[in-house]
C-alpha cells in the first residue's frame, strides 16, 4: 500500500510539472517571434513526452497487478525462497539458483504466461531490470492472446 501512495504522489507531482512547463511552452509561443515560437514548441514537446512514459509506467504496472492477482486467485504466486544477508539483501547465488530454475520451466512452457512471470520476478530478484520488464512484458502479452515478439 505505501508504494502505491509513494507512485501516485509522484504521479501527482509529475503532472502538475507538466501543466507548468506546457503553460511555460503556450507563454513563448504566444510572444510570437520565431526564437520563443521555436522555444515553446520544444518546451511543449518534454511534458508530452513525460506524460507519454508516466502513462505506459502505469499501464504496465496496472498490467502486471492484474497477472499477480490472478496468480494469487489460483494460490501459484511464486514463494520468496531466497536466502537473505544479515542485513536483509538478497543472496547473489540463491538468486541466481533461483533463476536457473525458472529459466528452466520457462524453456519447458514457453507458451505459458505463468512461467514467465516468474522469470520476471527471478530476473528482479538477480537485479536484471531490463530483462525483469522483458519478461513481465511477454508475460502480459501471453496472458491478454497478444502476439509475442522475439
Amino acid at each position: 500500500m505505501r508504494a502505491k501512495i509513494t507512485y501516485f504522489t509522484l504521479a501527482g507531482v509529475l503532472v502538475v510539472y507538466f501543466v507548468l512547463v506546457g503553460s511555460r511552452g503556450v507563454l513563448l509561443i504566444q510572444q510570437g517571434t520565431a526564437l520563443t515560437i521555436a522555444f515553446g514548441v520544444g518546451v511543449l514537446v518534454l511534458p508530452l513526452i513525460g506524460a507519454w512514459f508516466l502513462w505506459q509506467s502505469t499501464k504496465f504496472a496496472r498490467n502486471a497487478g492484474r497477472l499477480a492477482r490472478t496468480l494469487e486467485a489460483e494460490g501459484a504466486l511464486p514463494v520468496d525462497e531466497l536466502v537473505r544477508t544479515p542485513s536483509g539483501r538478497i543472496d547473489r547465488d540463491s538468486a541466481d539458483a533461483i533463476f536457473e530454475r525458472r529459466r528452466a520451466e520457462t524453456e519447458a512452457a514457453p507458451d505459458d504466461w505463468r512461467t514467465w512471470f516468474r522469470l520476471a520476478i527471478a530476473y528482479h530478484d538477480a537485479r536484471d531490470t531490463p530483462r525483469a520488464r522483458k519478461a513481465m512484458q511477454r508475460a502480459i502479452n501471453l496472458y491478454d492472446g497478444q502476439p509475442v515478439r522475439g
